[in-house]
């Protein structure tokens, strides 16, 4: 009776412990697909930037003898922004879309800073529709990209916690990086002609 009754609890032991590494490893799934998730957001708010661009270019090109060299940056930065993709959102991948898509933004900037040249263009409603969409696409990045923090922090403190930690580990759960502002982002962007 004695072997029965030790046979049984190492039975419920071991159910218990299945039951909990089955009950870790979908919630860990489930806040790895919250990122990526997250993820799919902030690069449908990137998509929305690198579709309004070429109509404010179209427009701008339309309403002024415009500097070629500004547009051609535009187009640079757009086509580098466009090229990249990310199907594994890893720490790098993450920094080399947003290193592109800064890079068209700031583009994006200056050629509406530029336009303060040309009053007929800058009081054209097609501009100033255009250059509202802008800012909104901007501000849904930023958004997006704060989702995107807290997804990453909420796996990452999941991940990271006793005893899911061990069961991370041995499944190849990894600590997540998300967006680090760029060094000097603190300082006012100065714009130059």
């Amino acid at each position: 009776m004695n072997k029965r009754l030790s046979g049984i609890i190492i039975g419920a032991i071991v159910v218990i412990a299945a039951i909990w590494l089955i009950t870790t490893y979908n919630a860990l799934v489930k806040k790895q697909e919250k990122v990526s998730l997250q993820w799919n957001e902030v690069q449908n708010a990137y998509q929305r930037r690198l579709d309004l661009i070429p109509n404010l270019v179209n427009v701008v090109k339309g309403g002024a003898d415009f500097e070629q060299s500004t547009l051609q940056k535009i187009a640079a930065a757009r086509a580098k922004a466009q090229s990249l993709t990310v199907t594994n959102v890893t720490a790098e991948n993450v920094s080399n879309v947003t290193a592109a898509q800064n890079e068209l933004a700031q583009e994006a900037m200056r050629l509406v800073a530029v336009i303060e040249k040309y009053p007929d263009l800058k009081g054209a409603k097609a501009f100033l529709d255009l250059q509202a969409q802008l800012e909104g696409t901007e501000r849904r990045i930023k958004f997006a990209r704060k989702d995107f923090n807290e997804a990453i922090q909420d796996y990452n403190s999941r991940v990271k916690t006793f005893p899911t930690k061990l069961v991370a580990g041995i499944l190849g759960f990894l600590a997540k990086e998300g967006f680090v502002a760029d060094d000097g982002a603190e300082k006012a962007v100065e714009i130059k002609f």
